[in-house]
């Protein structure tokens, strides 16, 4: 199959702030935002999605697979049922160990957080010991998880979802995203439809879950973890010593803060990458912001080129599936003949982590 290219444009000054402030990596749904304007509010009305026949009205309630442009993030979005009630709307997070659930979304369901912060989240800039609490099920198409303790997080970091559906629970599970249609899929395999015609990479899992992917980026080999909870791509400092060209003198790098859940905040320099290979994936024009963030030390990949491949990237396909039984990643583009699928042919307590 022919290699898919992917050209993603680059923002103007203005689109590039509200992309910077999106710059989030969840650990355990602990985000990191980069500075930018305050949070726009979902003005947008919602397409029709089905994730679950349970749960076809929440299409209403909730944007589910959005694709990414030049101004916008994509994010992926279940119908999730806790203890029996909901649907809620939760961010499928294939960067999270576990899931996490919202202040306000423990409330409603009358469940009253510890008193003793037990939990210890990693996060993308430091660590912090949060509270929990205990779900006794929770549904989200073929998933289902039983007496599962949640930490909970802040609001503002759900960006005004209910809480965070990690990839850790997803073991025989598969996940489909069809942004063409948008329509998110929790099954047990992925569907012949989207396997047949897709690009299939073979990836690593990791102990936490983590579904990594070898890469390329120019010509540096580099380890990939793919984060559907990640609006921006991230690096580590090997990932920039190793594919950032000389500056001349009296240009300024380009910097922008970076913050988490936690107190700590790291300082992420945005950079030009070369063209980013993903087995017969190329990925042209893409901003990455680099920096000695604590999640890749936590995932013991902080002296090797490393990178976190965000929805600026995944998000620019027209589907998106993964296979976590088997550890394949599927991945297709449109071509101009309208079809949405094919591609193109173009040469002390608990420790949980993102």
């Amino acid at each position: 199959m022919g290699a898919i290219t992917v050209v993603r444009r680059r923002p103007g000054l203005a689109g590039l702030r509200r992309l910077l402030w999106f710059a989030q990596v969840f650990s355990l749904a602990l985000p990191a935002i980069a500075a930018g304007p305050d949070p726009p509010t979902q003005t947008q009305p919602p397409p029709a999605a089905v994730a679950d026949e349970d749960a076809a009205n929440f299409a209403d309630a909730a944007l589910l697979a959005a694709p990414t442009t030049r101004d916008h993030i994509g994010r992926v979005v279940v119908p999730v049922m806790i203890n029996g009630r909901g649907p809620f709307r939760f961010i499928v997070d294939t960067g999270a160990s576990h899931s996490t659930i919202s202040p306000a979304l423990a409330q409603t369901l009358g469940l009253k957080p510890t008193e003793v912060r037990s939990i210890l989240l990693d996060g993308i800039t430091g660590s912090a010991q949060v509270s929990g609490v205990t779900i006794d099920k929770l549904q989200a198409g073929a998933l289902t998880l039983q007496d599962a303790p949640m930490p909970v997080v802040w609001a503002p970091v759900m960006a005004g979802a209910d809480g965070i559906l990690g990839a850790a629970g997803l073991n025989g599970q598969s996940l489909e995203v069809d942004f063409q249609h948008n329509r998110v899929v929790i099954a047990t395999e992925v569907t012949a439809a989207v396997r047949t015609v897709s690009t299939r990479l073979h990836g690593l899992r990791l102990t936490d879950g983590l579904i990594t992917l070898d890469t390329r980026v120019g010509r540096v080999p580099v380890r990939a973890v793919v984060d559907t909870g990640s609006p921006r791509t991230l690096g580590n400092l090997a990932l920039r010593d190793a594919v950032s060209m000389p500056r001349s003198r009296g240009v300024m790098a380009r910097l922008t803060s970076v913050y988490g859940a936690t107190e700590d905040v790291e300082s992420g320099e945005v950079i030009a990458a070369p063209v980013i290979s993903i087995g017969a994936l190329r990925i042209l024009d893409v901003d990455v912001i680099c920096g000695d963030f604590h999640i890749f030390k936590v995932w013991g990949m902080e002296h090797k080129p490393a990178m976190i491949i965000g929805m600026d990237v995944l998000g620019t396909v027209t589907s998106l599936g993964i296979d976590f039984k088997h550890q394949d990643v599927y991945l297709a583009s449109a071509r101009g003949n309208g079809n949405p699928l094919a591609p193109n042919s173009v040469t002390s307590g608990a420790r949980v982590s993102h």
